[in-house]
This record gives structure tokens, sequence and C-alpha cells, in this order.
């Protein structure tokens, strides 16, 4: 299974208002595995940049202005994602502007359930907790020192451990599957545990081996721990 772990920034909230994407990062995972594969793209907005956003992920205008705009890398973003699960912190907003964009160069808008929000996820998990990303690397022990300013695609790394971490770690729960497949099969939930063997293997020990075993034993004295097994 391929999945899009996705950040964008942005110069600001309302894309109606006249807001652009700036900046787009993906992470590609194959069974929630990080493949080494990834997506990056400054974006020129064409319009200035306020503080408030500049202050967010240092992007300038004098940085972003030799930059392509969006309609010279929409086919290239369309391509990379196909329709593949985008695993996104806050998806109504990247969302948002993504499909802005494609709509302001007439291109297919994304559907949301292509969307997989980790912000969701964190606050069912934990109700009532913080749930910012910053938060759940606390949460969850994950470094993001380098993190002094958001960007897109170092926020899509940290992002992906922390959606593997959402869903229960970065190694598949295999008991939990086979229990789900065995629901949709009918077969027993509890058939996949390993059964006691009816005839137990014969030792591998040799004679010898086992008389050097318990001389070593005895010279260990009365208080020797193996003598309480």
């Amino acid at each position: 299974m391929r999945e899009l772990v996705l950040d964008t920034e942005t110069t600001g909230f309302k894309p109606e208002e006249g807001d652009r994407l700036v900046e787009i990062g993906i992470v590609e995972l194959m069974n929630q595995l990080p493949t080494g594969r990834t997506y990056h793209q400054y974006i020129n907005p064409k319009r200035d940049m306020p503080q408030g956003a500049f202050e967010i992920h240092g992007l300038s205008i004098e940085f972003l202005s030799d930059k392509p705009v969006f309609a010279d890398i929409a086919q290239d973003f369309v391509d990379f994602v196909g329709n593949d699960r985008m695993v996104i912190h806050n998806a109504a907003f990247d969302m948002k502007f993504l499909n802005a964009e494609l709509g302001w160069v007439n291109r297919p808008l994304l559907p949301m359930s292509q969307a997989l929000d980790t912000l969701a996820i964190a606050r069912k998990r934990f109700p009532g907790s913080p749930a910012s990303l910053d938060a759940l690397c606390r949460r969850f022990g994950i470094d993001n020192s380098s993190r002094t300013l958001h960007g897109a695609l170092l926020d899509s790394e940290i992002l992906a451990e922390v959606y593997l971490e959402l869903i229960g770690g970065r190694q598949p729960d295999f008991a939990l599957k086979t229990s789900e497949q065995s629901q949709n099969d009918g077969s027993n939930g509890d058939s996949w545990r390993p059964k006691r063997r009816e005839t137990a293997l014969p030792s591998r020990l040799t004679e010898e081996e086992a008389a050097a075993h318990v001389e070593f034993i005895n010279k260990m004295g009365d208080g020797a721990i193996w003598k309480k097994l």
C-alpha cells in the first residue's frame, strides 16, 4: 500500500482571499515504511508575503521569486500523488489550498476521501490533549529539534514518524491484522497462536554434555540458581 505523507506552506489561511501555496513536501511510504522517495517543490505565489506567514516558514518573496508558479508544476504534482492516500495533519487546511490551486489552473480537484487526517486520529486517540505536531513529537519521543521554522518537507518527515506511532508503532501489529482477517473469513480468531506440541522434541544435548553441565553446577555450591529451576 502506497501512502503519501504531505505538508504545505502558504502565504496565509484563506485562498478565497488570495492566499497561495509556497511549498509542498511529500514523503512516500510503502506498506508503512519510508521508501526514501520524496517530492519537494517551492512555488512562486506571485504576490507579497505577509510578515506573519514569513515568521512561520521563513520563505521570503525574494527567495521565491525565481521559483515556478503552480501551473508549471501542477502536472508533476498530480503525477506523483496519483490516486494514493495522502496523510496530512489538519487535512482540511492543506486540501483547501491544493484544490484551490488546482481549480485556478482548470485541473480536477482531489477528493477529500483521498486524505487521511492525523489531527483527527490524534484527537480521537488522546481526547482533551494537545494534538499539534510538536505536542505529538513530545508524546512519542520524536526528535523535532531541527524544526526551528516550519518547512513542508521537514514537517512531512516528522509527520511520517508521528503517523506510524499513531497507528500503533513502526512494527505492524501481526496479531491484530490476523484477527481482523479471521473475522472476515470466519475462522477462529486465536487460530494463529502457536499450539503446544503433542510430543516434546528430543533433547539435543549429548550424554557427555549433560554430565559436564551437572558437574559445572555442582561446583557452584548449594546456592546456585540453576538448582532452584
